[in-house]
Parts: structure tokens; C-alpha cells; sequence
């Protein structure tokens, strides 16, 4: 069975010629939304993904406006609203020693050095310098943990475990 990852969200159209507003999810978006790159659309009433290629891509505020051929009017892509941009697994590239895919790190147990559990990592923000990894502990307080070499000690990723050496106020109340 083919595993699919979410590259980006269609959130509205934009213009009349077909573009669409997406936000992205993706560690590369000027690789996954380059011109002539495959993507894969998910829509909730339909079993099988649209298979789209991109015709453009640009930045607008906050979003990644794309394109896709064959799809050169509003009324072509507005019943794309919500749906799932995705890539397959054979679309992945191997990343270089060090580096990590947003899917592997997301669902890891984050410990600290001395193998405390502090939570999962849920979900990674993206804000400027570095990554930043919001981490959910069982009582569900959330902890914002910087991708640093003076934070992050270790990443397992077969073991689904992150060590960390927090920092004075990292995780204080």
C-alpha cells in the first residue's frame, strides 16, 4: 500500500486563472512546489487522488500560490478548497546525515538527559532561524522546544525518541 504525506493544504482560490492559496506543510516547498513537480490531491468526497503537476508557484504573505496544468479557470479548482496536497514515499529524497523529515520527528517521545519523559512532539513551527517543536505532555501542557544543538542532545528516530538538555526556563511553568 502506497503511504502519502501532506505537503500542503488548498485553503482558497486566488484570482480567476486557476490559482490556489495553499498552506504549506512541508519542510521544502521550493521543491515540492517547483514547476513541473507531481503532486497528489486529496478531497474528502473522493476515494482516489488527483493526480496535478505545477504550472507556477510564487509566495504571497503567507501562503504559496500555485498552479497546475490543465486547470486554467477559478471554476476548475473551486471544489479543491480543503483539500490535501500529498507526495508518495518513492517521491521522498534521502536527507543528509542530520537531517529529518517533519514526519519522522512528529510523533517522537521527547525525554530529557536524564531520560525523564517530557511529551510527543505534535506539530513543528517554522518561524525564522530554526524549527521550533511544540511538545505535548500527557496533562496536555505544551512546551515550544527550539531544534538547537545546545537543546537537542540526540534524535532516534527508530526509537521514536528525542533527548533534550533544556535550557534555564525551557520548561518552567
Amino acid at each position: 500500500m502506497e503511504r502519502w504525506f501532506k505537503v500542503g493544504k488548498i485553503v482558497n482560490t486566488h484570482g480567476i486563472h486557476g490559482e490556489v492559496r495553499v498552506i504549506s506543510s512541508t519542510d521544502f516547498p521550493e521543491q515540492r512546489f517547483a514547476i513541473g513537480q507531481p503532486l497528489h490531491l486529496f478531497l474528502q468526497k473522493d476515494h482516489s487522488p488527483i493526480k496535478l503537476t505545477v504550472k507556477s508557484h510564487r509566495k504571497h504573505k503567507n501562503f504559496d500560490l500555485l498552479s497546475f496544468e490543465g486547470y486554467n479557470h477559478i471554476h476548475d479548482v473551486e471544489p479543491w478548497k480543503n483539500g490535501i496536497l500529498k507526495v508518495s514515499e518513492a517521491q521522498l529524497e534521502r536527507l543528509p546525515e542530520g537531517e529529518y523529515y517533519f514526519h519522522e520527528i512528529i510523533g517522537c517521545t521527547v525525554m530529557d538527559e536524564n531520560r525523564k519523559p517530557i511529551g510527543v512532539v505534535k506539530e513543528i513551527l517554522t518561524p525564522g532561524a530554526n524549527d521550533v517543536w511544540v511538545v505535548k505532555t500527557k496533562e496536555g501542557k505544551e512546551y515550544l522546544i527550539p531544534y538547537i544543538e545546545d537543546v537537542v542532545i540526540n534524535i532516534s528516530i527508530d526509537a521514536q525518541e528525542i533527548t533534550i538538555k533544556p535550557i534555564e526556563g525551557l520548561l518552567d511553568e
